[in-house]
């Protein structure tokens, strides 16, 4: 008979291992996208581009 240490033992680690993947704070970031601007600053960015240079 397995010994249900044995089973129990392997999902937790990866269950934990998983939970501390989930929260990680660089999971939301991906440095070859680029960025998302907010409305009103692609607004503004657009506005400076269309003046040009000063």
């Amino acid at each position: 008979m397995i010994d249900n240490f044995t089973v129990l033992l392997p999902h937790l680690l990866m269950a934990l291992a998983i939970w501390r993947l989930l929260h990680r704070d660089d999971l939301d970031s991906d440095p070859s996208l680029p960025r998302r601007t907010l409305g009103w600053q692609r607004t503004k960015r657009l506005r400076s581009d269309a003046e040009g240079p000063h």
